[in-house]
């Protein structure tokens, strides 16, 4: 996500929470989700630009198509555990995926070089 972005998005949702506005629980579900898909995409792009691949390199990497991998780069879809498995082994790493109550994180960690 872009940082400046995020700053702004960030900001707002600070300001809405000290005026006392609270969202629905859904809402807040479809948030939390579109977040943890913007930090999937995130981490898939930029380790693939880490390893120098176009999408078209990495969907053959992964037994993917390159539109796959465009819209889990636009957060525009929800993978399988099966194409989360694909994604990490094409992008040579472990994808870690850490869930709690108020927070989600989305983080690869590459594998050394053989």
């Amino acid at each position: 996500m872009n940082d400046a972005l995020h700053s702004h998005w960030k900001r707002a949702s600070e300001r809405k929470h000290a005026e006392g506005y609270q969202e629905s629980a859904e809402v807040e579900q479809e948030r939390q989700e579109h977040r943890l898909s913007m930090a999937l995409a995130k981490v898939v792009y930029d380790r693939r630009m880490e390893l120098g691949l176009s999408q078209t390199e990495l969907a053959a990497r992964t037994g993917l198509t390159q539109a796959k991998i465009s819209r889990i780069e636009g957060s525009d879809t929800v993978p399988t555990l099966p194409l989360l498995a694909k994604l990490a082994k094409g992008l040579n790493a472990s994808l870690n995926i850490a869930i709690d109550e108020a927070d989600a994180r989305v983080t690869l960690t590459a594998h050394e070089a053989a």
